[in-house]
């Protein structure tokens, strides 16, 4: 009796965690490669995939809180980090893609790596993440001390809680240009919005992008799973569709 009762348990358990979403904190710059990251995954492995988007900052204050995330996909590897020394994660953070940094407009309005269109008296809102929650914004406050223009446009600045905020300003013209992730102008519902410019990756530090297993999962086979999906070929050409770089093998 207690063999079957046992075994009906693990049954149940079993049954349990299948009905389960794998849970996933995702950085919003990665939001629409997660969607293509998300049906090859799925289709690949039959695991459900449910995504959090929001700012790496943001989502990694919400993990210290106990939110019930299984993998944190974040837009740079220090917010990981922090959270593996503090005992939260399984493992530490490993690189799976580089990001980049562009400029976008919507507007007609002549876009250049040196960002003299900044200076144009037509551009009174430039969008950049809020620099102390979101990777990205910090890489764009990098760049433009980088070129010397920090002073000269901040009166300008209007800061989004994430990228996603950012591309909402520029998408809803609340801000002439703004600084964003070539993951978010690549993607095919957006390639023929405006137009954008590549900025020098020598402008700001390399936008290194770490995931890590989180400790209270209760899917850690899943979530194992996900990790090596990630270093996968399918993965990479996905993620090289969006204008990420792989990290060196």
């Amino acid at each position: 009796m207690k063999k079957l009762i046992l075994c009906l348990l693990l049954c149940f358990l079993t049954v349990l965690s299948q009905a389960q979403p794998l849970r996933v904190a995702v950085a919003a710059n990665a939001q629409f490669v997660m969607v293509k990251l998300k049906t090859a995954f799925q289709k690949k492995t039959g695991v459900e995939l449910e995504t959090i988007v929001s700012a790496s900052g943001k989502l990694t204050t919400q993990i210290q809180q106990g939110a019930p995330y299984d993998v944190f996909l974040s837009a740079d590897v220090d917010y990981p980090q922090t959270l593996h020394k503090q005992g939260l994660t399984l493992n530490a953070p490993v690189i799976y893609a580089y990001g980049s940094l562009v400029l976008w407009t919507l507007s007609d309005l002549p876009l250049s790596a040196d960002l003299k269109v900044l200076s144009d008296p037509a551009v009174r809102h430039v969008a950049i993440a809020n620099p102390a929650t979101a990777p990205y914004g910090e890489a764009a406050v990098s760049f433009l001390k980088h070129k010397k223009l920090l002073d000269q446009v901040q009166p300008k600045i209007v800061y989004g809680e994430s990228i996603a905020q950012v591309n909402q300003y520029i998408l809803s013209g609340a801000a002439e240009v703004g600084f964003t992730a070539k993951s978010v102008v690549l993607d095919p519902g957006l390639t023929r919005r405006g137009h954008w410019v590549d900025l020098p990756t020598t402008g700001y530090s390399p936008i290194a992008q770490g995931v890590v297993i989180l400790k209270r999962t209760s899917l850690p086979k899943e979530a194992r799973q996900f990790i090596e999906f990630l270093h996968s070929p399918t993965a990479r050409r996905i993620l090289q569709q969006f204008g990420y770089r792989a990290p060196a093998s």
